[in-house]
């Protein structure tokens, strides 16, 4: 949530940042025309995202370093031409001397100094692209030295310029390099965008994994990188809130308010989340503990209690859109525990489908029936459904259930884990399917048929050999016992050969006879594969009981119900035909 509010935020303030500058160089442009202008960049930058972070890398990267280094040079020109006093800022007791000249004014301008240290960490968004130490060596010897030397440069500037304290930095620009300036800027601008924007795309995508946001549509756009990720849906949303904020704020200070809020809100969001994980995780001292917490979070609330004032200006939009974005991840994590919860509880019993025998209580017609769902173990509740519903079911019942796996690819030979669910005349099977990130999930269903069965044969084959290997076993121990007993008896020092062998011939006699019952087990697979392959979907929808609370049926009969209409479902990574498919639906109380 914190993470998608910072990336609308951030995009519209990049963007707009640089194009500000074009009032600079050209005095006709005015705060119109700059929003339009605005509109039009961040479009195309939202277009370009669907090509993968590796195709527009190949062409941003060196424009980021002219950026830094342009803003080194500025520095540096700007000491160099205004002198080098402005480096008495390093110490510490000027702070003590604005605060006591100007305590009200200096408490409000803490949110301005706060937008000097923010920015620089979207290149830590880009984790799930670069090595960690990469990311620190670049940061220190790069970005830290150039944003110092660019500071103090536009410091130096402002000093000698007291009445030109809007648009320092475009200001304090030499005029022979205005306009390559201004060009890199906005690159560097919406190459800031793009890093924040591919972060969401995987924060968005680990919280579907922990069930925490309804599932949209991923494409990988790298089979090297597994973070490299495109969400189409989740991009066009972004543009659309982009856009919105930059319509609605219209101005580059008031979206420097609503950034302030954001920047402090995800500060503020990962010094709690830290201070968890070194209570749970690293298990560091309490005291270290509660002395990180008080000095980390105590600067921060001192700095968002600067900011805070400026919600009435505009920036509660901001705390609106951060509060529709956490009520929808809510109630879809609150739904699908209460939905997966429901279903674990209502799942068959294995000694009901004893009783039924292995008929199931119905008549099993020749074919193959593929049952999805998410249970890992268990029969599912709506198998039952299908039971009381249809007049027959098919002879032979694969529960498949779909994980996604973090590797790119799974080989086809290790895509199916197998294993029975009732004995063997029941002919029920557990199949777990796993895919890679870079798998192709709109597969034939053909070629998906033949894999599955083969992967089948070899299960059965496998579980064949490994139960005539474990009575082989049980038979040498016999012939080793016998032996011992033999020895150690003083009435009879012949061997009896004759047990021996009744016992070789008796671990032959199971070797053919397990042969056996697989052969006919393999040969009833190939005549259901015959029959036709059908695919059997439950819709397994939940309602709230009529005595709940009115809230609760509001947030499960309505808003999560109009999420799971709107969502991807789980079954949308194969192609099924038509003509082959079969679903029921079944409605869970809960």
């Amino acid at each position: 949530m914190q993470k998608c509010k910072d990336g609308v935020v951030t995009s519209a303030m990049s963007v707009m940042s640089a194009v500000n500058g074009l009032k600079v160089g050209i005095a006709s442009v005015n705060e119109g025309e700059v929003v339009m202008i605005t509109v039009a960049f961040l479009i195309v930058l939202f277009s370009l995202q669907r090509f993968g972070t590796s195709k527009v890398g190949l062409a941003v990267g060196p424009a980021l370093f002219v950026w830094f280094c342009c803003l080194a040079g500025i520095g540096m020109y700007n000491l160099r031409v205004y002198g080098p006093e402005v480096l008495q800022a390093f110490n510490p007791v000027y702070i003590y001397y604005y605060f006591e000249r100007n305590p009200t004014e200096a408490w409000m301008s803490l949110g301005g100094c706060l937008l000097c240290a923010t920015g620089s960490e979207a290149m830590f968004a880009d984790l799930c692209y670069f090595s960690v130490k990469s990311v620190q060596l670049t940061f220190v010897f790069l970005v830290l030295p150039c944003l110092l030397l660019g500071y103090l440069g536009q410091a130096a500037f402002l000093m000698e310029n007291l009445d030109k304290s809007q648009q320092v930095f475009f200001l304090s620009i030499p005029s022979q390099a205005f306009w390559p300036v201004v060009f890199i800027a906005t690159l560097a601008a919406l190459i800031a965008s793009r890093a924040m924007t591919t972060a969401i795309f995987s924060t968005i995508k680990q919280a579907t994994a922990l069930g925490c946001f309804p599932r949209l549509k991923i494409i990988h756009t790298s089979r090297k990188f597994m973070g490299q990720i495109y969400i189409p849906v989740m991009n066009w949303f972004l543009l659309v809130s982009c856009l919105a904020f930059v319509a609605v704020f219209g101005s580059i200070n008031e979206i420097g308010n609503a950034y302030g809020i954001a920047e402090l809100g995800v500060m503020m969001m990962t010094t709690v989340l830290v201070t968890i994980i070194m209570l749970l995780i690293w298990q560091v001292n309490i005291v270290i503990v509660l002395c990180f917490l008080n000095l980390f979070l105590g600067l921060e609330l001192f700095f968002f209690s600067s900011v805070l004032g400026s919600a009435a200006d505009g920036s509660w939009v901001l705390l609106v859109f951060a509060a529709v974005l956490y009520l929808v991840m809510y109630i879809w994590n609150y739904g699908t525990k209460l939905k997966y919860e429901t279903e674990v509880k209502q799942k068959l019993s294995m000694d009901l489908l004893i009783q039924l025998g292995c008929n199931l209580g119905t008549v099993r017609a020749p074919g193959i029936g593929l049952l999805y769902n998410e249970l890992v173990r268990g029969v599912p509740a709506i198998f039952g459904h299908f039971l009381t519903t249809l007049p027959a079911m098919h002879s032979m019942i694969i529960f498949v259930c779909i994980k996604w796996v973090p590797v790119p690819v799974v080989p086809q030979n290790e895509r199916f884990l197998f294993r029975r669910v009732c004995p063997k005349n029941y002919h029920m099977f557990r199949c777990i399917a796993r895919y890679g990130y870079k798998d192709v999930r709109k597969e034939n269903h053909q070629a998906f048929e033949q894999l599955l069965i083969e992967s089948l044969e070899k299960f059965i084959r496998r579980e064949a050999q490994e139960r005539s290997l474990e009575r082989s076993l049980e038979s040498d121990h016999n012939d080793d016992k016998d032996s011992e007993e033999e020895i150690a008896s003083s009435s009879s020092r012949v061997i009896d050969e004759s047990g021996g062998a009744d016992n070789s011939a008796l671990g032959s006699s199971m070797s053919l006879e397990e042969g056996s019952s697989m052969d006919n087990e393999l040969s009833f697979i190939h005549k259901a594969k015959e029959s036709g392959v059908v695919y059997l979907l439950g819709h397994g929808d939940i309602r709230a009981r009529k005595e709940s609370f009115f809230v609760k049926k509001l947030v499960i009969n309505y808003f999560y119900a109009f999420l799971r209409r709107n969502c991807r479902r789980g079954i949308a990574t194969l192609s099924i035909p038509h003509t082959r498919l079969m679903q029921v639906g079944m409605q869970y109380m809960v």
